[in-house]
């Protein structure tokens, strides 16, 4: 048996794909889960403030992924959950394993690669120190917290103010341990503005910028951090030394896409954020298979995930359905100054539209983004404020795609007065 297509993963990507896919005709769909029940990291995120963009209301986590689920009713698609996806080929078979059926070889006319991201732990990072108990990253306190019911410590110091790391700021406090203190090494935090103040603010939590941590103590458990104000080149400063005695540290201290499946089947990655390299439809550089959500690049908001995967779906039809694009004469899509990472790195000439998203690499005033033709600007557009922990976007319509006359554009983020 062939299937339309394949889902690899069953969060709000996954879901959000394989229901588009099935609005454009596609009728044989499949989505693999490794998790006992659909749904993703959103079942543990308790917290409000998803749906705002998709649904105009403040949803949970829960709630939001609910709404898709309840959406697969009546559409004739298929689910596999408690399946571990082993391989994914180029030839379109994904090889995958579970108590019930054991090894299977599933074959698809098309794939959409949906596995989310993974946090960074304290190997990555090498803090030093001695290796007790009571070191975590945030979501899986998280999950300890959230679904599991058990409290993972009482006094707690955060390293990395990412946006898992300010909500569990919050849910500690209100669980009624004591959060001693965010540290964050860079000069600005990298979480939404929204969630300092909700979080941090709000409860009087200290976010300690340009610091970091220097010293784990404890022999079975934690029993205290050291932490330090570092200078540019991140290296502590002598002097600066502050000592917390805690119980428990948790790390939020940045999201990998899960790209290992992807790697394996030889299909190309960005260098340098571990993301799926796309072209605008979110295809990748394999005929057939797309990507999207945090497998290409880590989002601050599910709504967007779920628009980035609504897109994928429908090209996924598209190809079932008329075949590959021509990939002659495409555009290539660069990093300018003040530019982080970008997505998509590749327009299809012929395309309708597409959406440039990026992260901008220090936080901005008052600014303007523009894509730049070679030294002709193409497009302009003024910004109030950014930040990296918030994603931006340029929108570039067919008449803009129009103007372009090479085969590459770049982006720039500049300030202005």
């Amino acid at each position: 048996m062939t299937y339309d297509l394949i889902v690899v993963g069953g969060g709000p990507a996954g879901l959000a794909a394989a229901l588009a896919a099935h609005e454009k005709g596609l009728e044989n769909i499949l989505i693999v889960e490794r998790d006992k029940e659909l749904g993703g990291i959103l079942n543990q995120c308790i917290h409000n403030g998803f749906g705002l963009h998709y649904f105009k209301e403040e949803l949970t986590g829960p709630e939001y992924a609910g709404r898709f689920i309840r959406m697969l009713d009546g559409t004739g698609i298929k689910v596999m959950c408690d399946t571990m996806v082993l391989e994914v080929t180029q030839d379109k078979t994904v090889h995958c394993v579970n108590p019930e059926n054991g090894y299977q070889v599933l074959e698809a006319k098309s794939i959409v690669l949906a596995m989310g991201c993974r946090e960074r732990t304290r190997g990555a990072i090498s803090i030093p120190g001695t290796r007790p108990a009571g070191v975590l990253t945030a979501g899986a306190a998280q999950r300890f917290v959230n679904i599991e019911g058990h409290m993972v410590g009482k006094r707690v110091v955060i390293l990395g103010s990412g946006d898992i790391g300010l909500i569990m700021a919050r849910r500690m406090t209100l669980e009624g341990a004591k959060v001693l203190a965010c540290v964050e090494v860079m000069p600005y935090s990298g979480g939404l503005q929204r969630n300092i103040v909700q979080c941090l603010n709000d409860f009087d939590i200290p976010l300690y910028l340009s610091h970091t941590i220097i010293d784990i103590r404890g022999k079975n458990r934690v029993e205290g951090v050291t932490i330090a104000e570092v200078g540019p080149d991140r290296k502590p400063i002598k002097g600066t030394e502050i000592d917390f005695d805690c119980d428990t540290v948790l790390l939020s201290v940045g999201l990998i896409p899960e790209n290992e499946l992807t790697r394996t089947a030889g299909i190309d990655i960005v260098p340098g954020t571990n993301g799926v390299a796309v072209w605008e439809n979110m295809e990748t550089s394999c005929e057939g298979i797309f990507a999207s959500g945090n497998v290409v690049h880590v989002h601050d908001l599910v709504d967007y995930v779920t628009g980035e995967s609504q897109k994928a779906g429908r090209a996924a039809a598209e190809y079932v359905k008329l075949g590959r694009r021509s990939r002659e004469n495409a555009i290539a899509v660069k990093e300018g100054d003040g530019v982080g990472f970008i997505v998509p790195q590749q327009i299809h000439r012929e395309a309708m539209d597409a959406e440039i998203f990026f992260r901008p690499r220090k936080i901005f005033g008052t600014s303007v983004v523009t894509v730049m033709d070679g030294d002709k600007p193409v497009a302009k557009l003024k910004r109030a404020h950014m930040a990296p922990g918030e994603m931006e976007r340029v929108k570039l319509s067919r008449a803009l795609l129009d103007a372009i006359e090479g085969n590459e554009v770049t982006v720039v983020a500049e300030e202005v007065e």
